[in-house]
């Protein structure tokens, strides 16, 4: 029997730790790992177009399943594209593992063609970041690496020269036990206790939900229930929290609807669970605040906290829930529920009046058609940007939706190739991307991608031929619009050209067949809607003080427009306010 190679020995502890494809694109020093991937049938080469969309296609599907997923680059400019999907999955919180190959080990440092420093490079974007130096080393490296990914939850990079993966490895390497599962983390009791005194004592409170209430959500619904609170979210609690909620105040931000803020603003108990909510304009600095998180370097880094909670939300509530003491009074809750029913009823209109007639087409319209039409299990993907807007407002989560998108580092681009990764983890489930033309076409190459392996992602483009977000941010500073428009094609008559099913729609009425059709085609379909650029709506007064991207100082809502199905929740919650 051949002896194994480092490579045959690296793709044998990936398949091992769980992982099932690498994303990459072939070349050079990253040869001998692809070929020990050709030669093993537990680990699938998936051949993309471009590294960003591999890293972004390996943090979705992380983000999917709950675990480890891996991508490659090849020596030099190959890995550093990795860089910016990496971000987003580290900041995403995505397990996910980075083969960074390297130039020959004798010709480090000498200036060699192509030559990079992985190991300074992705310091930033990884939990863990080392080079393989020796074939002797690589065992326990890899598995240090796969470690502080699942363990940490984030990326770790692994950097190995052609040369040493093509080595043989030696005879009797050790097989370490691996963790492939993180553990959940329960507070101490004497943070239980004062979190429990904090809401005996207080007559208002307000919980606002992040990303750290996946799995909680029976949790946060007792607990709410117990104590009368109204919940708020953020843009990542949305898919867990919004769903089957009674208490539901609506999302905070600048992309925010309903009574979140005031709900955030008027209590005077704010307890932040599981967000690392970056804006603080929007949090009160007048209430008391407590926070819960797994993740201790988020405690206190957005807002003065009165008590830090280091701990899991499931594990922490389950503890604090049976100790607090049941509230009776409703008015806060009741109060916050009619200010949100109030809110959206006031925005509602605005997607529904004469959207037969409105061309170009309202994106509003778009987005709410698109989730009445789109399956109940269905994977959204959200490029970055005024689709941000229409997701946060239109869709609507179930607790078997996904919706992803590059909500914490805020890249362009990231929709397609998310995609791929989630469309990978099931064939059989639909994955819609709600692509912006800017984003679409920055990285356009990889829908071929989609061609090459018969990937039924849907692609919905929200095509404005303009950086919608970018005027929005030079508006709110005064500034006139500039540089931001895009001279399109037919996108659709591209897809149709690389093979795929294409489908250009410029009036409304044309939109929801046109969306049967595609969901119905069993291959890759983009579908291509011309909207309306001007879908921006400003209110009458515009603080100075507003700042670009996505935060702002004093005014709390700069954009307007309708929220689809919320407004029916919303109703709905309303029947359980008792009547006087």
């Amino acid at each position: 029997m051949a002896k194994q190679n480092v490579a045959e020995q690296f793709v044998d502890i990936l398949a091992r730790a769980g992982v099932k494809r690498l994303y990459g694109v072939v070349g050079d020093s990253l040869n001998p790992v692809v070929d020990a991937i050709r030669r093993n049938p537990a680990v699938d080469w998936i051949h993309v177009r471009h590294e960003e969309t591999a890293a972004f296609a390996a943090g979705a599907e992380a983000q999917i399943t709950g675990d480890l997923a891996a991508c490659a680059g090849s020596c030099g400019p190959g890995n550093l594209h990795l860089i910016n999907g990496l971000y987003d999955a580290h900041r995403s919180m995505a397990p996910v593992l980075a083969l960074a190959s390297h130039i020959p080990s004798s010709e480090i440092g000498l200036g060699y063609f192509q030559e990079t420093h992985p190991e300074l490079l992705f310091q930033e974007c990884s939990h863990y970041n080392e080079m393989i130096s020796n074939p002797e080393q690589m065992p326990r490296l890899l598995q240090t690496a796969i470690q502080h990914a699942i363990g940490r939850g984030g990326v770790s990079v692994v950097s190995m020269p052609g040369d040493i993966a093509s080595r043989t490895a030696p005879e009797k390497s050790v097989e370490h036990a691996l963790v492939t599962t993180r553990p959940t983390v329960r507070p101490g009791d004497d943070e239980i206790d004062k979190l429990c005194r904090m809401v005996d004592e207080a007559k208002r409170v307000t919980l606002f939900c992040g990303s750290g209430t996946a799995g909680a959500h029976a949790e946060v619904m007792e607990f709410a229930e117990k104590i009368k609170s109204p919940v708020g979210h953020a843009l990542r609690g949305k898919e867990w929290i919004q769903y089957d909620n009674p208490y539901d105040v609506g999302m905070s931000g600048l992309l925010g609807y309903g009574a979140a803020y005031e709900a955030t603003n008027e209590c005077d108990l704010l307890i932040l669970l599981g967000t690392d909510f970056p804006y603080n304009a929007f949090l009160p600095d007048d209430v008391k605040i407590a926070q819960v998180d797994v993740r201790p370097e988020h405690l206190g880094r957005r807002s003065k906290l009165d008590l830090a909670v280091w701990g899991d939300v499931r594990e922490t509530l389950r503890c604090l829930t049976p100790r607090v003491k049941p509230k009776s009074d409703r008015k806060f809750l009741d109060r916050m529920l009619k200010k949100h029913a109030n809110a959206l009823e006031g925005v509602v209109k605005a997607y529904t009046r004469k959207v037969e007639k409105h061309v170009p087409i309202h994106p509003e319209y778009v987005a709410s058609v698109l989730d009445e039409m789109a399956d109940e299990d269905a994977v959204f993907t959200v490029d970055t940007g005024m689709n941000n807007v229409w997701a946060a407002r239109y869709l609507t989560p179930n607790g078997r939706r996904r919706v992803i998108g590059s909500f914490s580092h805020g890249s362009m681009a990231n929709a397609l190739p998310q995609a791929i990764g989630a469309q990978f983890t099931d064939l059989d489930r639909q994955v819609v991307a709600m692509s912006g033309d800017g984003g679409f076409s920055m990285l356009m190459g990889d829908f071929l991608t989609l061609v090459q392996y018969d990937l039924p992602v849907k692609v919905v483009l929200f095509n404005n031929s303009s950086l919608g977000m970018v005027e929005l941010e030079m508006l709110v500073a005064g500034l006139p619009s500039y540089g931001t428009t895009n001279k399109n094609p037919d996108f659709a008559a591209i897809a149709r050209a690389a093979g795929a099913y294409g489908v250009r729609v410029e009036k409304p009425k044309q939109l929801q067949g046109a969306l049967k059709d595609a969901f119905k085609h069993k291959g890759p379909a983009l579908v291509d809607v011309v909207t309306d650029p001007n879908a921006l709506s400003i209110p009458p007064k515009i603080s100075a003080d507003m700042v670009t991207g996505f935060a702002l100082s004093a005014s709390k809502i700069v954009l307007d427009g309708g929220v689809g199905r919320m407004l029916q929740m919303a109703r709905s919650n309303l029947r359980n306010v008792p009547r006087p």
